[in-house]
């Protein structure tokens, strides 16, 4: 007779299986849960095999009652993905969140209209025109405008109006009829005053969607996201798989975050840790709030420079395709990257690399990605990128006119300084600058340097801007947009690399690791004023972590206190530790 052979599953399957069997179960018995799944658990596939559940279970039963099962994701590429390994069913509405909640408000044009003097920026655009009248709202080329028949609103006022509206019983009761299963993709990062709307009104009250939430707060590193969700009629699901990484590098992750211990693939296969300070370094070292305790400048590029020749002596394949260098430090990457004045003319260094001043948003997410669009020949990518929904082309005049505009945007961006770009745009209008960037322009403008007011921080720091040479934005937009062997934050979540290297320093102004290492020795000890701080600091330091699959290194350059080495020997193992002699 023949035996059944039976499948071994391996520690991570094992995990990840019954982790997907308390999500079956909760789906079952239409409980709102939350799957907690740390970095490399493979939380898509949890959500996607969640939506193949309800695909099979109520393939017949909401077309019938005119429903859908709502995925709601953090981007595009997201949604993308998911709609693709789910065949794009009929039965799922995917999309990102901005666009979810206007399929949701885009029928309540009253109140819409009612809402909308009382968000901020609108007051004095609506009296310039006397009232809103009739006149439509909608949302498609994300920028706030009024002109005699429409009103278009912004992505951030999209937000804050179904926000408003959730305190409409009739709209509560629509979106339950219509979506009564919503499942959202990186919970964490979604808003935290939306997130706290869906508390608030549907979480544990009958008649509401059954809610599943897909993330990891420990995961959290964008400003506004809600962070941990706790409310008593969640179940969470930890999902305690890893298939990134190996067991050495999932040791480590599992010293720094006990309460979610994972399972590897083969807890057999090795790789290794490297965790280099400098605390030996006998020089002097950078003073102020920002940069204090790091290494000169030319230290620290020595210092990354002797751990790259060692790491090159141990074997590692430093290539970029196998080797990434995350950088938690900006003053050594600016540099390398191209854009060295950059960082000397804001006060505040996530005012570009966080594309937090509206200028450096919209050249990172605008207007280099269509300038690479419009030379690559994909002018409706090009379109699309610029946020337009509607034809920009309707007679040869018109495309006349963008060939010219975009054929003297690219002579400038080779050429001239940003102050050049900017006035380019002002002046031909295509593509149109954002609200946000054209007003500081003007407030620039009519600043009166002779009425004896000191000029404003923002409205030097963008006339520093207009100096710099264009090409430095070229280069920072191309390090935001991951192509260099160098990362930060932005570029990493969700990545994945062989080899990685994480130089961690100051000149952050959200940012101070030597502290976050000192509160960690009693995490549950944090005090409150320091509490997000200190999870802000820990959540990107676990990012960064848990991105390699073999080998990890780690080089301060930021001196570390004797508590913070504790935590470091604690997290890492004594013998992976060595100091870096410079």
């Amino acid at each position: 007779m023949m035996s059944e052979v039976v499948e071994q599953l391996n520690p991570a399957e094992e995990a990840s299986q019954k982790a997907l069997a308390e999500v079956y179960g909760c789906l079952e018995r239409k409980e709102s849960f939350l799957v907690e799944a740390g970095a490399g658990a493979g939380k898509t596939y949890t959500l996607v095999k969640a939506l193949h559940f309800l695909m099979g279970r109520y393939e017949h039963i909401l077309p019938q009652r005119h429903q859908n099962i709502a995925c709601i994701t953090f981007t595009n590429v997201a949604k993308d993905e998911i709609d693709a390994r789910t065949d794009r069913s009929p039965l799922i509405y995917c999309n990102t969140i901005h666009a979810f909640c206007w399929s949701l408000i885009s029928g309540f044009q009253r109140q819409l209209r009612e809402q909308l003097p009382q968000l901020q920026h609108w007051p004095d655009r609506i009296a310039e025109v006397g009232d809103l009248g009739e006149r439509a709202v909608e949302y498609e080329l994300g920028h706030r405008s009024i002109n005699d028949r429409r009103v278009s609103i912004h992505h951030d006022d999209v937000l804050i109006l179904t926000i408003a509206l959730m305190d409409n019983a009739k709209f509560r009761r629509i979106l339950a009829d219509k979506y009564p299963i919503i499942l959202i993709d990186e919970y964490q990062d979604t808003n935290a005053d939306w997130i706290d709307s869906i508390k608030a009104h549907f979480l544990g009250q009958q008649g509401s969607p059954q809610f599943g939430f897909f993330g990891d707060h420990w995961q959290k590193i964008y400003g506004d996201g809600c962070g941990k969700i706790e409310h008593p009629s969640l179940t969470v699901v930890g999902k305690q798989a890893n298939f990134r990484s190996v067991s050495t590098v999932v040791e480590c992750l599992n010293r720094m975050r006990p309460e979610l211990p994972q399972f590897v693939v083969d807890p057999n296969e090795q790789g290794c840790i490297h965790i280099f300070h400098t605390n030996t370094w006998a020089g002097d070292r950078q003073m102020g709030s920002h940069w204090g305790g790091d290494l000169p400048t030319e230290v620290a590029d020595r210092a990354l420079q002797t751990v790259l020749n060692r790491l090159g002596e141990d074997g590692w394949d430093l290539s970029p395709e196998t080797t990434k260098i995350l950088m938690l430090t900006h003053r050594v990457l600016a540099g390398k990257q191209g854009y060295p004045s950059i960082p000397t003319v804001f006060a505040f260094n996530e005012s570009f690399k966080n594309k937090e001043h509206p200028h450096i948003a919209f050249f990172a997410d605008a207007l280099e990605p269509a300038c690479e669009a419009y030379l690559s020949k994909k002018y409706g990518e090009m379109f699309r990128t610029l946020g337009s929904n509607v034809p920009a082309i309707r007679a040869q005049a018109d495309k006349k006119k963008w060939s010219e505009a975009m054929d003297k945007l690219i002579e400038l961006r080779a050429s001239a300084t940003v102050g050049d770009v900017v006035d380019h745009l002002l002046a031909v209008r295509r593509p149109r600058v954002p609200d946000a960037v054209e007003r500081r322009e003007r407030e620039l403008r009519e600043f009166d340097p002779e009425a004896g007011e000191d000029m404003p921080r923002a409205l030097k720091e963008l006339g520093d801007l207009r100096a710099v040479s264009y090409r430095e934005i070229v280069a920072l937009c191309r390090y935001l947009s991951g192509h260099s062997p160098f990362e930060t934050k932005h570029g990493v979540k969700g990545a994945e690399f062989e080899n990685v290297l994480v130089v961690v320093g100051r000149g952050w102004n959200k940012y101070n690791f030597n502290e976050m290492l000192e509160l960690a020795r009693d995490a549950a000890q944090v005090p409150a004023n320091k509490q997000a701080a200190f999870e802000r600091n820990r959540n990107l330091f676990y990012v960064t972590c848990s991105r390699p699959k073999r080998r990890l290194a780690v080089l301060f350059t930021q001196q570390l206190s004797a508590a913070a080495m504790q935590t470091v020997a604690g997290w890492f193992g004594d013998a992976n530790v060595e100091p870096l002699r410079l």
